[in-house]
């Protein structure tokens, strides 16, 4: 049966499970009934914040939110153009019940999101419980309309935090992302959508240098020059953040929307959550793979040295045998 493959450094240097929060974006459902749905499979209460923005406290598995991901609608930034049309609220309650009636309105347009506090690596099939209950109860996906562009991110606690296991994690990502790429086969709403930007050439190039020996600190300042963006498909702005909060939020970067964490925010292109033979244990065990290579010295090298010397597809054919070479773990 397919199974969500561990990674190898299962805890932390504490001695702790590894930790992950999954956060899952659709369309379809308004948030009342995504709460419903929490409570009925971990238990918890639901706290109402406003229209857009519910919490689930006191589950089984912590705190969830459930929440419209629009600034705009959450923090009424929509009633200046409102004004400009002669539409003003009168009383907070002329407030409440418009507001209500946007966010019935905005369900099949704005991205509605689940956010899963941190749980253990080990409790992902709860997370995926939770995924195909949405599915039954008619949540949209990327592939339900081209202005879906919707994604699933992990937010996966570093086993480690020194810099050469960062190096070697940043490394194996880019040599697969091209195949994590063709897997997640990408919408098209994903590709035109300016959400995740692939990292430039020139990094790239800059840290598969077999000589690239920097500490953290020259880690972050090179990661901040050539990445000074939340859009790439492994933001490692919350982690280093987290390491030297300084450097990162005084760097041109989108420090508003950083959470400082210990964790590497895997953002996902596509959220299939309306298909039926999807789910989170393809990514998970993509993510697992990417572990697998930075933790093989001798083959991260191999192919580091291989895409600075060799052509694409020479490269794509290397990282396919190893693939293979792994066994069928990866489809379980």
């Amino acid at each position: 049966m397919p199974r969500f493959i561990m990674p190898d450094m299962l805890h932390t240097p504490e001695g702790d499970v590894r930790r992950v929060g999954v956060e899952l974006e659709m369309a379809g459902l308004e948030l009342p009934v995504m709460a419903k749905m929490v409570t009925q499979l971990f238990g918890g209460r639901v706290i109402a914040k406003s229209p857009f923005e519910l919490d689930v406290k006191d589950t089984d598995h912590g705190d969830f939110k459930v929440e419209l991901d629009a600034s705009l609608l959450k923090n009424h930034e929509y009633q200046p153009y409102l004004a400009k049309v002669g539409i003003t609220m009168d009383s907070v309650e002329d407030q409440e019940a418009f507001d209500v009636l946007l966010a019935r309105l905005a369900a099949n347009i704005v991205p509605s999101e689940i956010v899963a506090p941190p749980v253990p690596v080990t409790s992902l099939e709860d997370m995926d419980r939770l995924r195909d209950e949405l599915r039954q109860a008619g949540a949209k996906g990327t592939r339900a309309a081209v202005v879906y562009a919707f994604g699933v991110q992990f937010n996966v606690e570093a086993a480690r935090l020194d810099s050469a296991y960062l190096r070697d994690m940043l490394r194996a990502y880019v040599l697969l992302h091209d195949r994590l790429t063709e897997r997640g086969t990408v919408d098209l709403s994903r590709k035109i959508a300016p959400y995740i930007r692939a990292f430039p050439g020139g990094y790239i190039r800059l840290i598969l240098e077999e000589g690239y020996d920097p500490n953290i600190q020259e880690l972050i300042r090179d990661y901040l020059v050539h990445n000074p963006t939340r859009n790439r498909p492994l933001d490692m702005l919350p982690l280093f953040a987290h390491l030297k909060p300084d450097l990162v939020m005084n760097a041109p970067v989108e420090t508003h929307l950083i959470k400082p964490r210990p964790t590497f925010h895997y953002r996902l292109p596509n959220c299939q959550i309306d298909e039926p033979d999807w789910s989170l244990l393809q990514p998970w065990n993509d993510w697992v793979m990417v572990e697998k290579l930075a933790a093989d010295a001798d083959r991260l090298h191999e192919h580091s040295r291989a895409f600075l010397e060799k052509p694409g597809e020479v490269v794509a054919h290397m990282v396919d045998e190893w693939v293979d070479m792994l066994g069928t773990w990866l489809n379980r």
